[in-house]
């Protein structure tokens, strides 16, 4: 059960683990500190790590009076079904008291919340009811400002990104993907999970996490959905997250691009577009990263995109296009012979 102590809105901080028990109690032990004069509770799921993870962290849950307080929780989820469905797991599972909280605040276990940063995103979304989430400023442990905020995806940016020429780049300014980092509080399309804090009741018309991705394009999917029906994230300035960034996903020792980011992005464009847009971003990756491809040779330096990059994003989604056209025949056909026989 949840501190009586605390009073006013709830928050349910979900700090989802795979691998980095460590770490992610040190997340834990920064949210406990940042949430002190806030009413709710903090669910570590441990998405099916099989390291031990689980019992280490049951075992400083408990060494540390978390647990009997009521304050922390660990739960299994019982697969690593990836960020959307460990983190909607704990949101699920609601308040110990079987209540729903005001605000669910995803936190990374990776991610720091510095002195009052929840109590800020708590303050702003209760000030401005008509605002569905509220992120953070994110920098690392040597204080440098993390790119957190975002324009959904489009082919526009999709160009600036693959070409990464400075004169495409100028004229495209107001279609990049990656916003300058904003020196005041506002609106943006969407922000990097590692420290979201979301409107419960928001969350249930708009839906949780889209648990087809794996790990990434669930924050702009969320976020686009919830701008759909009206509600708008705002990236609060005032707001500070201490962020290492990477730690469980490797991202930055990627040797080449993970399946399960191309079916993220597959399944984003479709959802949200089409086959037809999907195929045209695509194709301005193949050829504004060919371009850039060649330029990285002539001026002898490596390219910034992984081992490739562009074959495995065309045949992966040749690959899945034809499965998938495949089925739907297979599907017709069955159709039409039940009927025939009818």
């Amino acid at each position: 059960m949840a501190d009586q102590q605390q009073t006013g809105p709830t928050v349910l901080t979900v700090i989802l683990n795979y691998r980095t028990a460590e770490m992610s109690i040190q997340s834990a032990e920064a949210a406990v500190r940042e949430m002190e004069e806030i009413a709710g509770e903090i669910i570590i799921v441990d998405n099916n790590s099989e390291d031990g993870s689980e019992e280490h962290m049951r075992a400083e849950v408990d060494a540390r009076g978390w647990a009997a307080s009521g304050r922390v929780r660990v739960l299994q989820s019982g697969y690593n079904g990836g960020f959307p469905f460990g983190t909607n797991h704990g949101m699920r599972a609601g308040l110990s008291d079987g209540s729903r909280p005001d605000y669910c605040y995803a936190l990374n276990s990776d991610a720091f919340p510095d002195a009052g940063a929840i109590k800020v995103l708590l303050s702003y979304l209760e000030e401005h009811r008509d605002v569905g989430f509220a992120g953070s400023f994110i920098h690392g442990d040597d204080g440098v400002p993390h790119e957190t905020c975002f324009r959904f995806p489009s082919l526009l940016n999709e160009l600036e990104g693959a070409m990464s020429f400075g004169p495409v780049s100028r004229l495209l300014k107001n279609n990049a993907m990656v916003l300058p980092i904003p020196e005041e509080t506002g609106p943006v399309d969407w922000l990097a999970g590692a420290s979201l804090m979301m409107r419960d009741s928001v969350l249930q018309k708009v839906g949780l996490f889209d648990e087809t991705f794996f790990l990434y394009f669930d924050d702009p999917d969320l976020c686009r959905r919830a701008l759909k029906a009206g509600w708008p994230t705002i990236f609060v300035r005032e707001s500070e997250v201490t962020h290492i960034g990477s730690v469980s996903t490797g991202m930055k020792t990627w040797k080449r691009i993970p399946t399960y980011w191309l079916d993220s992005r597959l399944h984003y464009y479709v959802k949200h577009h089409s086959w037809g847009v999907l195929a045209m971003a695509t194709l301005i990756q193949i050829l504004g990263g060919s371009f850039a491809n060649a330029r990285a040779v002539l001026q002898g330096r490596k390219c910034s995109k992984p081992p490739r990059f562009i074959r495995d994003m065309v045949a992966h989604d040749v690959k899945v296009a034809w499965q998938r056209l495949m089925v739907s025949k297979a599907l017709q056909a069955a159709i039409t012979k039940r009927e025939d026989k009818a």
